[in-house]
């Protein structure tokens, strides 16, 4: 029951998200397939590595002290907030295309090739930054060889679902 009478911004206002500007939508699907995608990057990794990600070293150096395998919680939710924040900045960048939906089949396989192509693009990216500024510089780790074989692949894991789930919904104008 409404008490007060509507206002004529609240009229003009969306009434649901499918109103939001394409440009948010990209940073909110971003940021969904960046949670997506990093689930699917922990799943792939933890088993093989068998250690937590390096989200963990950094909780307990700057946050909690002691062993990082005390903090295994906030090691992946951590790992979580940032495959999402990622997967929004991705969405953003995207975004900066403005690219409207199309009937063409030919531009939507297009256009999630593209998607797929620039997710492990800047999934590289992300990889070359971590080890080298990340993991090295700020948290003092050397990596072995097979250790950053590992964590390039996760990441490439991520770009490769990043960029599928972001080429996907903005093909289909979702």
């Amino acid at each position: 029951m409404r008490l007060l009478p509507e206002t004529d911004t609240e009229r003009d206002r969306p009434s649901d998200s499918s109103s939001a500007s394409p440009r948010l939508e990209r940073v909110r699907e971003g940021a969904v397939g960046g949670f997506v995608a990093t689930l699917v990057m922990t799943a792939y990794r933890l088993p093989i590595s068998r250690s937590l990600p390096p989200t963990a070293r950094f909780w307990a150096t700057y946050v909690g002290g002691g062993d990082e395998d005390d903090y295994p919680v906030q090691a992946l939710v951590l790992h979580l907030l940032y495959g999402t924040i990622g997967g929004a900045a991705f969405g953003a960048m995207g975004a900066l295309l403005d690219v409207t939906p199309s009937d063409d089949p030919d531009t939507e396989a297009r256009r999630e090739e593209v998607g797929l192509l620039a997710g492990v693009g800047y999934a590289l990216a992300l990889s070359m930054f971590g080890e080298r500024v990340v993991l090295r510089r700020l948290l003092g780790m050397d990596p072995d060889p097979d250790e950053s074989l590992v964590f390039h692949v996760g990441h490439v894991v991520y770009g490769l679902t990043l960029g599928t789930w972001v080429g996907s919904r903005s093909s289909d104008g979702e």
